[in-house]
């Protein structure tokens, strides 16, 4: 590779050098900075030792939800970190940017944020309470769902999706997130119902345009 400070891309070189830029920070037009890839590095700052549990033991309602994460190849992704964040069971956030208003967790107890590691067979699980129901635009109701998002080895970003219940079809009919999807990828992110919870299945990638990748969405 050569060094030569005169080669800048596009000179048919493996140079990737910049032109220089007389002034200083307050003169020179800097864009965003690169992202490096989110996984492994999550392993030394993210994981907590209550992280899986957004509701804790013997709480009413805990359920447990498993999230495995499956590559291109249909492989599990054994590094995996799974993010959920959830409305309470009565709909509501405990934050201040809920424009109904902060209130106190319904649960008692209940926060509304997990982080999970995955394990050999990319799954990855946590214990929650089912959502309520949450309010959108134009009077509409979004269907009772987990905000999910995927941290692994090799993304740039976290990709993100959403996780609904088998059991709420009346609810789902008027959700507006999933009635901008067509009805093969809407049931993509409807959980499976186990003895203790729920179960989804999560493909990060698929050759295929009509496969079996998960529908990730932009935040």
């Amino acid at each position: 590779m050569t060094s030569s400070a005169t080669t800048g891309i596009g000179s048919g070189t493996d140079t990737f050098t910049y032109p220089v830029t007389p002034g200083d920070f307050t003169t020179v037009a800097f864009g965003p900075t690169p992202s490096q890839t989110v996984g492994p590095y999550w392993h030394i700052g993210l994981p907590w030792a209550d992280g899986p549990a957004a509701a804790p033991e013997g709480t009413p309602g805990r359920i447990t939800v498993r999230f495995t994460v499956l590559d291109g190849a249909r492989e599990p992704v054994a590094d995996v970190m799974v993010e959920t964040w959830q409305a309470d069971a009565e709909g509501r956030f405990t934050h201040p940017d809920d424009p109904r208003g902060a209130v106190p967790p319904v649960p008692e107890g209940f926060r509304g944020f997990t982080r999970a590691a995955g394990d050999s067979t990319g799954t990855a699980t946590i214990h929650t309470i089912k959502p309520g129901a949450l309010p959108a635009e134009q009077d509409q109701v979004e269907a009772p769902h987990i905000d999910v998002s995927i941290f692994s080895r090799g993304m740039l970003d976290r990709a993100v999706t959403r996780l609904y219940f088998p059991e709420d079809t009346t609810a789902h009919a008027g959700d507006p997130v999933l009635a901008a999807l067509p009805e093969t990828q809407r049931r993509k992110l409807i959980a499976e119902r186990t003895d203790d919870g729920y179960a989804m299945t999560i493909h990060l990638q698929d050759s295929d345009p009509d496969g079996v990748e998960t529908p990730f969405f932009l935040v």
